[in-house]
């Protein structure tokens, strides 16, 4: 599994080789930071990676906001037609996501969202594995708690918020890291809605580095490195709440 990463750090830490070379290079031979230097000054790094963490931003707000609101009824709530409502939901899992790529494309025309970041964000905004994940975490809270919170008059957002949504911490980073790392490495999407280039995230970007200089895997291999090292460090702080989400989403 570390191999393919191995191999893309060595050769963005070793301009001028030959990257298909057998056996690969799976460790330096020598160590130079030309290729971080000369990728970093020729893309605006900073104004791409301001883009992302903007689309990345309200991704996470959307997908957190929309998946507990509608996990909690689905868990808590007794109401008519809540099975029915849950397996509908669950039943579109099975289609790809690429075959919605053509109706997100015409939705947002009709709303004038095109060429705009909510454009990118909103097809995305809330999505069935996350309430599925929320709501197997909801169960495993008891009952008592919202019970006790009727008993003192709160009202149903009241408890929702201020009793429910901190019981479900790890269910919540659970979401907050996978949708960090898809909205980081969305690529396809947001060139299809952005007819600016400016406006591109960074996995976009690169994809546009990569096409231009397609024979220079130096440069692609540290801008690439550059691009994950986000995700590491983030899945580093989370990866405690991480399994303890998974973990309690399975027992739920």
């Amino acid at each position: 599994m570390m191999g393919p990463f191995l191999w893309l750090l060595s050769v963005s830490l070793m301009p001028g080789t030959n990257v298909f070379k057998f056996p690969p290079p799976i460790f330096p031979t020598f160590i130079k930071f030309d290729n971080y230097a000369q990728v970093w000054s020729f893309i605006d790094f900073p104004k791409y990676i301001g883009n992302t963490l903007v689309i990345t931003g309200l991704g996470l707000v959307l997908n957190i906001l929309l998946s507990l609101s509608t996990a909690y009824p689905l868990a808590k709530m007794r109401f008519k037609g809540r099975s029915l409502v849950f397996g509908v939901l669950v039943a579109t899992m099975i289609i790809p996501s690429a075959t919605a790529l053509v109706v997100h494309y015409l939705t947002i025309s009709w709303f004038g969202l095109l060429g705009s970041f909510f454009g990118v964000v909103l097809p995305s905004a809330v999505s069935v594995f996350n309430i599925f994940l929320m709501r197997q975490t909801f169960l495993g809270v008891p009952d008592d708690i919202r019970d006790s919170g009727k008993v003192d008059g709160a009202s149903e957002l009241r408890i929702w918020w201020r009793l429910m949504v901190p019981m479900v911490k790890p269910g919540i980073a659970v979401i907050a890291l996978l949708e960090f790392m898809s909205y980081w490495n969305s690529f396809l999407w947001p060139i299809v809605v952005l007819d600016d280039p400016a406006k591109y995230p960074l996995a976009s970007a690169l994809t546009y580095l990569n096409g231009q200089f397609a024979y220079n895997f130096g440069w692609i291999a540290a801008g690439t490195i550059l691009s994950v090292l986000p995700i590491i460090v983030v899945f580093l702080f989370t990866q405690r709440y991480y399994m303890e989400g998974i973990s309690g989403a399975v027992k739920g």
